[in-house]
């Protein structure tokens, strides 16, 4: 027996409940199954949503297991790369939203989506991050294969105190980039300059929009966590061969612009699918994040640690913006 957070849907509504299940319960992983003990995961928004039910994120069959990021220890394989005691992080391939996720002490994963857990980082640690510091460790990945580079000038970061951002933020100036954070709470500019801010803006410089398709060229490089008119308003300020790497829509999934940045400055709108990544990619960013995050910087991330039980009121407070920083769940808890 062992437990986890179970969604069902009762009369239209989303029921979360903690229940104990077996492992006859678990669904089938496939051919290439991997079992495991499940150590670790976290509360990202997305993970709010489903477990509230306020957003459509979850498109597989009730009852369901969300929680889109795992780290556990595999007890059993039948994936050539994994073998018992194997540490290793599931992230993203619709975990927690088609297949079961993360909030449960056992699971049944597709060693295929699976990756092993990098030197340099614990199985906490890497939940610390989750889906947000490897969504960040991609963005800045895409920069630097754009010849982003720390001399070429300031690098921004929107969305800067959310989870994504503010990795982001630590990430940069782990590398020595001049990394200029946008955020709109003027309480957390001491938690950015602390984990590598050099400077800090007001993110209302940027919700207009442009003032004209092409501004004058403010930024090397950007990570965009906003979207809608921040983003364009960023397309606008980059400089010649400048590139902004985007994986959010905060500030809306619509994006006004024109070609002229493209063609007279040649700059560059990089996507960034953390869901899909291919695997080799994913070990790459994975183990760059164990060389880049230390010590200092995990003591300075704002996290708290919760257990299954506690996951439905902290949802509804990720929700309705009363958390700063990582939720770390300690499913074994």
């Amino acid at each position: 027996m062992f437990s986890a957070l179970v969604l069902d849907k009762e009369d239209g509504d989303v029921q979360a409940r903690v229940r104990e299940l077996e492992g006859r319960d678990l669904p089938a992983a496939g051919p290439e199954g991997v079992r495991l003990d499940v150590l670790y995961s976290s509360l990202n928004y997305k993970d709010g949503l489903a477990v509230t039910g306020s957003g459509q994120v979850i498109r597989g069959d009730y009852p369901i297991v969300p929680g889109i990021d795992l780290v556990g220890r595999v007890r059993g394989s039948d994936h050539a790369a994994f073998e018992e005691d194997d540490l290793v992080i599931g992230t993203g391939w619709q975990l927690g939203e088609v297949v079961w996720g993360g909030y449960t002490q056992r699971a049944k994963v597709d060693g295929n989506k699976l990756v092993p857990l990098p030197d340099g980082l614990s199985p906490a640690e890497s939940m610390l991050i989750g889906t947000a510091g490897f969504t960040a460790m991609l963005s800045v990945m895409a920069l630097e294969e754009h010849d982003v580079r720390p001399d070429d000038g300031e690098v921004l970061v929107t969305g800067a105190s959310g989870g994504a951002g503010s990795i982001a933020v630590a990430l940069l100036g782990a590398l020595g980039y001049d990394t200029v954070a946008s955020t709109g709470s003027e309480d957390a500019h001491e938690y950015l300059q602390a984990l590598g801010a050099d400077r800090i803006v007001h993110r209302s410089e940027f919700e207009g929009g442009p003032s004209r398709p092409m501004e004058s060229g403010a930024w090397a490089g950007a990570i965009d966590a906003v979207g809608g008119d921040t983003l364009a308003t960023l397309i606008a300020q980059l400089q010649r061969h400048g590139s902004v790497a985007s994986f959010g829509n905060a500030g809306g999934h619509e994006l006004h612009t024109t070609v002229l940045p493209f063609i007279l400055r040649g700059v560059n709108l990089l996507g960034i699918d953390s869901n899909t990544c291919p695997n080799n990619r994913r070990r790459v960013a994975w183990g760059r994040l164990g060389e880049l995050l230390t010590d200092d910087h995990f003591d300075r991330i704002h996290a708290r640690t919760i257990t299954l039980d506690e996951i439905p009121d902290a949802s509804r407070d990720i929700l309705s913006g009363q958390v700063r920083g990582r939720i770390l769940v300690d499913v074994q808890g």
